[in-house]
């Protein structure tokens, strides 16, 4: 059953803290970006040690050799990222009044120290190999890391949007499908993310090397299979239920009674989004892994995996602010 709409002014609305908020949201986007371009050139052991680069916090020459400029960068826009999170929550919870979003601030802080922990572990034990899966631990903790990467940004942006003046003043009555609908794309999408992290991670970006068939001679499905045959091929099969569910959910969004300006305009650019990705898709087979190719396709979906989130989120809003009443 639909909760009745509410719409109430709230004197506990602060400007700041609600910019603070979003310059943390978007923030993230950077960090992605050179996470997803470090490992796109096969930068991500440019630095053997860490927390420190070549035992340093400027090492020599990061500026002028590429490799250690994006790995070196990722790390110092992680540092910042820790600041950020951490100023955030302690500014929510010196200052609102709601309990559940000052434990959501303190998960945002715990997640972004993991990921901490994750990248190094990523590095110091990348010396380790498991011939059972042809990988090394290290490569098993990048994939971890990609993964928690994701849910980090959905955390940052349920913050964000849970400081502005519309969610604090505004009822957004949605109806069940849209909240399903919602729920299932942001499901499917953390599927597939968990897969392309496993894919990038074991090499197999390019072990099924035409598109859209997975053989030269027009078959559907490959003629040999192994792991990483088969985490590509999961990756492209995924790809179909998205291209479908993204769009619906993005129509009943627009077509919902209740939804804001701001929802419409990010359901429009939801479909923008799955076309992009489809085409950066085709354009990492075509060009042979192109770095700007995988690293847009990465961007790319991890904007659609936010947009997504926080439709969905907003299409929650009277529920969990009723709730926690």
């Amino acid at each position: 059953m639909d909760l009745p709409p509410t719409s109430h002014r709230s004197p506990n609305h602060r400007t700041g803290l609600a910019f603070f908020a979003a310059l943390g949201s978007a923030w993230v986007f950077v960090l992605v970006t050179l996470g997803a371009f470090t490992t796109s050139i096969g930068a991500g052991m440019v630095f053997p040690d860490w927390p420190l680069s070549n035992g340093s916090l400027n090492p020599h020459g990061w500026l002028e050799n590429i490799a250690m400029f994006a790995e070196h960068s990722h790390r110092l826009s992680a540092g910042l990222m820790s600041l950020i999170t951490i100023g955030l929550a302690l500014w929510i919870w010196r200052t609102d009044e709601r309990p559940w979003l000052r434990r959501l601030a303190w998960f945002a802080v715990a997640l972004v120290l993991a990921q901490a922990l994750v990248g190094g572990l990523r590095v110091l034990l990348d010396r380790f190999h498991l011939e059972a899966i042809e990988t090394s631990v290290g490569r098993l903790f990048a994939m971890l890391h990609a993964v928690l990467a994701q849910l980090f940004v959905c955390n940052l942006i349920a913050i964000a949007v849970a400081c502005t003046r519309t969610w604090r003043e505004r009822a957004v009555p949605m109806t069940w499908r849209v909240r399903r609908l919602g729920l299932l794309c942001c499901v499917l999408l953390f599927v597939q993310l968990a897969i392309a992290a496993v894919m990038r991670h074991s090499g197999a970006g390019l072990a099924i090397e035409t598109f859209p068939y997975s053989t030269a001679d027009g078959h559907w499905l490959p003629a040999a299979w192994d792991f990483r045959v088969g985490i590509h091929f999961a990756h492209r099969a995924m790809a179909v239920p998205l291209a479908i569910a993204l769009p619906l959910f993005a129509f009943a969004v627009r077509g919902a009674a209740g939804a804001t300006a701001a929802m419409r305009a990010a359901a429009s650019a939801l479909v923008a989004f799955v076309v992009l990705q489809i085409l950066l898709g085709m354009q990492i087979i075509y060009t042979q892994r192109q770095a700007e190719m995988t690293t847009g396709h990465v961007l790319v979906g991890a904007l659609t995996l936010a947009t997504t989130f926080w439709l969905t989120w907003f299409a929650h809003r009277d529920r969990i602010e009723v709730r926690h009443d």
